[in-house]
């Protein structure tokens, strides 16, 4: 049976984490070549197209899922996660309705409720499950700008936006890129995002928001938890009373450390955060379910839903089940809520919390690791699990330096012990640490540490 061959397939890669390549290993052309095979008129065994699947894909794959991966921000999948995947294809149900799939439905509304105890977000808000923090962005902001123009009495989904007032977004002058992605999606163009001045560690700097905060045109302020490059938070108990009060709409891009609720010695930092009126994160992150998991979260409901819900003749609603077409921006969709059902239920509580506590102490030591070594600039400590580390030549310049830099990573990647991205902080190249896999080891750090202090060398 062709599951079992895919099972075959799964089993023996997840076997083999440890000795393969942290990275891919095939050119582009190459990838090209194995994967170009011509399409034929009558179609290919089943099972035989995924053992040739397997094999002309294998060296394309980045490794991602396994301890030694570091890139970006992504985490693995733990077990549960996985199998509870696996099924969701099975099933196949469309997780538009109630009447569509009842159990796909159920599974999200009581998700919903456990994301938002464990996030320390607000009972009554409403939330939705969508495929990444991209369109959770999209989600919030389209919530946002309903909110705002019917105080100017426009119902923007009826009207349109033509003639509408603007509304401006105030975001951080390091604000993710995914913001103003959702803001071209809606409309409120690139052109009406004010970025703020931040502190050294990307922090919005409360006087930079404040002046802004004078002018009285309809405003979004997006704030921070996690800064993509520092994984900084900004003063949430400071900075979100100072714009609800001159009537702003506070949105939270939590993709990463809105994770850090869930530790007793990390949620400290999200100090304020519950005052927002909405909230983005990924599951696909930090609570490490597979890809197509992200939330939106909305304090007003009333604003969500007006936002995106839909009804059509054809369709069929239920007078007291959650129907997700009324919260989600997509239709047809998977039901990814039982990926992070099962996931929340294997980890509990104290597993999501020792989750999040692993990886910041995995981070801190990989940082630790590298410091005082010659060539070595630690640019930017942990706050949590993100960090900065520049490679610098004798007397070099700082082109020299930003060069450099790109070339330890690539030689890091190519080795295949570990795999690191590139960035650009404050105008120079530097490499990320993001840790964020529940499977990294103290092995896993120390093949890292071994193989960065080569490839500097």
């Amino acid at each position: 049976m062709v599951l079992e061959r895919a099972w075959h397939h799964a089993r023996a890669y997840l076997e083999s984490l440890e000795s393969c390549p942290a990275g891919a290993t095939a050119s582009l052309a190459a990838l090209r070549v194995s994967l170009g095979r011509p399409l034929s008129d009558c179609g290919t065994e089943a099972a035989q197209v995924i053992d040739e699947l397997v094999e002309d894909a294998s060296q394309g794959i980045v490794g991602s899922v396994g301890g030694r991966f570091f890139g970006w921000v992504i985490g693995g999948a733990v077990p549960a996660a996985i199998a509870a995947d696996w099924l969701t294809s099975i099933w196949d149900q469309n997780a538009a309705l109630y009447a569509c799939s009842p159990a796909a439905a159920v599974v999200e509304e009581i998700a919903g409720a456990w994301l938002k105890d464990i996030l320390g977000l607000p009972a009554r808000a409403s939330f939705a499950f969508v495929t990444g923090c991209q369109m959770a962005h999209v989600t919030c902001l389209a919530a946002a700008r309903h909110a705002l123009l019917q105080k100017d009495g426009w119902m923007v989904e009826d009207e349109g936006l033509s003639g509408a007032p603007a509304i401006r977004i105030l975001a951080s002058e390091h604000g993710h890129g995914s913001v103003a992605r959702a803001a071209t999606l809606l409309g409120l163009g690139r052109n009406n995002i004010v970025r703020l001045a931040t502190d050294p560690l990307g922090r919005i700097e409360p006087a930079a928001l404040a002046a802004q905060l004078e002018d009285s045109r309809p405003t979004i302020v997006v704030l921070q938890a996690g800064d993509i490059a520092t994984g900084a938070f900004d003063e949430f108990a400071s900075l979100v009373p100072m714009a609800k009060a001159k009537g702003a709409w506070v949105h939270i891009d939590g993709a990463f450390g809105l994770w850090a609720a869930a530790s007793p010695h990390r949620r400290h930092l999200l100090r304020g955060v519950a005052a927002a009126d909405s909230w983005a994160t990924d599951g696909h992150k930090w609570l490490n379910v597979p890809f197509d998991s992200g939330y939106a979260f909305v304090a007003d409901p009333a604003a969500h839903c007006a936002a995106l819900s839909h009804r059509a003749a054809y369709l069929t609603h239920d007078a007291d089940a959650r129907d997700q077409i009324d919260w989600n921006p997509d239709w047809s969709r998977r039901a990814r809520g039982f990926a992070t059902y099962a996931a929340l239920r294997e980890l509990g509580r104290a597993g999501i919390a020792d989750l999040v506590e692993r990886c910041c102490a995995h981070a801190m030591a990989l940082v630790d690791g590298l410091r005082n070594v010659r060539g070595i600039r630690i640019v930017s400590e942990p706050i949590i699990n993100q960090g900065l580390v520049r490679f610098l030549g004798e007397d070099a310049s700082d082109a020299e330096n930003d060069a450099r830099t790109d070339a330890v990573i690539a030689a890091v990647n190519a080795g295949g012990e570990a795999f690191f991205s590139g960035s650009t902080w404050h105008g120079r190249r530097v490499m990320r640490i993001s840790v964020c896999n529940w499977r990294t080891s103290d092995a896993d750090i120390e093949r890292a540490i071994v193989a960065i202090r080569k490839a500097s060398a």
